[in-house]
């Protein structure tokens, strides 16, 4: 059964997160772009917790949940949530996002209760930082049910990663250690796509999946999994990634990585960012500050890579690039913010008339939105299809900015 899959956000108890990340709204945003199976995040939050057990019931024992208030809701809940690691380990201070599923509630009400006993703060913030190792990490999941899940979060980005160029390693061995073997997939996140992780044969192994991180309602499935799931239950899609069963992996949907915060190297104190020929040439230092730069995902990729660009894995499944749809809407308006009340109503319109968020960008014929909603939007989703977009890449923590419309084609006062 094809289900789409998002399976990294965060609750509004998470720092810079919206106040609008509640269960209910969270459920409908669901609705309104086509995800059929979302985290619920941060369970590791002792009011979260409370909320994910007063509000949400288990699904016929499948280790899947709904809103109790509507349980003929067709959005299913699979406890997640995020955690930071911060320890020394070398000559370097690690700096680690990792990602958790559980199995049910009584094995996250174990795993929160053993942080606490290990003096861990859960109350400061939904993504709390843990004085753990990863592999200790791994040990307690393991010790509580072995059908926890655990893998490293967008493993690229330079702060915060298990590859990351500020704190990571070079092997995932050297991370997990003799917990390796239980490390079972990576989260590509949103600064890299899957052709710049196929250039590395240490992953070969295991199961890539994108998720969206959402910090806000709007940011939900901005990166996704289409997987096959032969039963709607945790364990099938536990067995999934223990299996590295890649051939159930349909798609993953992508972010265009150049509009990740960390794509390019940079200084965003100086507003410069260069590739990583550019940075060479620099000898890694700001032009304009003479301070280091500090180097992406793309340069950290093609340090670790040993395949050339272009490889392509034989198991590896598709994936499609995407662009939100607001912010489409919001080009072809030629307004500038995507939560304009104009763009909101147009996209309230399409998803009313043209079904979820997912399918027009996918699967809604380009003929039809023309029909719908005018020539020029219909254009843009499919130059957005075609990946026919012009996008300065970002760098140093500032998103990239990607155009669908050149300066000379004429910004109209209405779409159609």
């Amino acid at each position: 059964m094809e289900q789409i899959l998002d399976l990294h956000l965060h609750s509004r108890f998470s720092r810079a997160c919206s106040a609008n990340l509640t269960l209910p709204n969270i459920e409908q945003a669901c609705i309104r772009k086509g995800i059929d199976i979302v985290g619920t995040a941060d369970f590791t939050h002792p009011q979260w917790f409370k909320e994910i057990k007063e509000q949400l019931a288990e699904i016929d024992h499948s280790g899947l949940y709904h809103l109790a208030e509507r349980p003929d809701s067709p959005i299913k809940f699979l406890l997640s949530t995020e955690v930071a690691l911060i320890y020394k380990q070398g000559d370097k201070v690690r700096r680690l996002h990792i990602v958790i599923h559980a199995p049910n509630l009584e094995a996250v009400r174990l795993f929160n209760q053993t942080l606490l006993e290990r003096g861990c703060n859960l109350k400061s913030d939904g993504r709390p930082i843990l004085g753990l190792t990863a592999p200790e990490l791994v040990k307690i999941c393991r010790s509580i049910n072995p059908y926890f899940i655990v893998y490293p979060a967008h493993i690229w980005t330079p702060w915060f990663s298990v590859f990351g160029s500020k704190s990571g390693f070079d092997r995932l061995e050297d991370c997990f250690r003799e917990e390796t073997e239980f490390i079972y997939a990576y989260e590509t996140g949103l600064s890299s796509d899957p052709p710049m992780n196929w250039r590395w044969s240490a992953l070969d192994n295991l199961v890539l999946l994108s998720n969206s991180d959402a910090h806000s309602l709007s940011n939900l499935a901005r990166e996704a999994n289409v997987i096959d799931l032969p039963e709607l239950t945790y364990t099938a899609f536990c067995n999934i990634l223990k299996n590295r069963d890649k051939k159930k992996i349909i798609a993953t949907l992508e972010f265009f990585p150049e509009e990740g915060m960390y794509h390019f190297d940079g200084h965003r104190q100086c507003g410069f960012g260069c590739s990583p020929e550019e940075t060479k040439k620099l000898h890694g230092l700001c032009p304009r500050c003479r301070k280091p730069l500090t180097i992406g995902v793309l340069n950290r990729v093609e340090e670790l890579a040993d395949r050339p660009v272009g490889y392509r894995p034989a198991e590896a499944p598709n994936f499609e690039k995407l662009v939100e749809l607001d912010k489409i809407i919001a080009e072809s308006l030629g307004i500038a913010s995507r939560n304009s009340k104009k763009v909101q109503e147009v996209y309230g319109e399409m998803i009313a008339t043209l079904g979820s968020e997912l399918t027009i960008l996918r699967k809604v014929k380009v003929e039809e939105i023309a029909q719908h909603f005018g020539s020029r939007l219909a254009q843009a989703i499919e130059r957005v299809r075609r990946g026919q977009l012009v996008v300065n890449p970002g760098f140093d923590g500032q998103y990239g900015q990607i155009k669908i419309f050149s300066p000379q084609e004429k910004q109209p006062l209405s779409l159609f």
